[in-house]
C-alpha cells in the first residue's frame, strides 16, 4: 500500500473510531449497548420491529434481544398496530423519550459526522465510498 492509501485508511479508521467512542459514551450514560441507543433513536415513531431492525441495521432476528432489553429497562413499549392487531409496534416510552433526547445531545460528530463538508463534497465522497465498496 502506498503512502496516500495508507493515509486515507488510517482517516476512514479514525473517523470510525471517534463515531463509535461517541456512541458508546453517550449510550453508557443511560447504562445500555451502543446498539440499543441506535434503536432508541430510530423511534421517532411507533415502528413494527422489522423496520427498527431495518434502520438499526441489524438482522430482524436480532431485534428482540434488543427492544426486550430496553422494554426491561422502561424505555420502549410493545403495542398493537391499530390497523393490524397482528403486528406488535415498538414505541418510546416517557422516558424513552428523554433519554433519546440526551443521546441526540451528546452524539455531535455521530449525528452528522458530513456536518463540515459542503453538498459537492459530500456527493463526491459518496460517489468515491462507492467505488471503493464495488470494486
Amino acid at each position: 500500500m502506498d503512502a496516500l492509501s495508507a493515509e486515507v485508511v488510517a482517516l476512514l479508521g479514525r473517523i470510525t473510531d471517534r463515531y463509535i467512542r461517541e456512541y458508546e459514551t453517550a449510550a453508557a450514560r443511560h447504562g445500555i449497548t451502543p446498539q440499543q441507543a441506535k434503536a432508541l433513536l430510530a423511534l421517532e415513531e411507533p415502528l413494527p420491529m422489522r423496520r427498527v431492525a431495518e434502520r438499526v441495521g441489524v438482522e430482524p432476528s436480532n431485534i428482540t434481544g434488543i427492544v426486550d432489553r430496553l422494554q426491561t429497562r422502561g424505555l420502549v413499549e410493545r403495542q398493537a398496530d391499530p390497523t393490524d392487531r397482528r403486528i406488535k409496534l415498538i414505541a418510546t416510552t416517557d422516558a424513552g423519550k428523554s433519554a433519546a433526547a440526551d443521546l441526540r445531545g451528546h452524539l455531535r460528530f455521530a449525528s452528522d459526522p458530513l456536518v463540515a463538508l459542503t453538498e459537492p463534497q459530500r456527493r463526491a465522497l459518496r460517489d468515491l465510498l462507492h467505488l471503493m465498496a464495488e470494486s
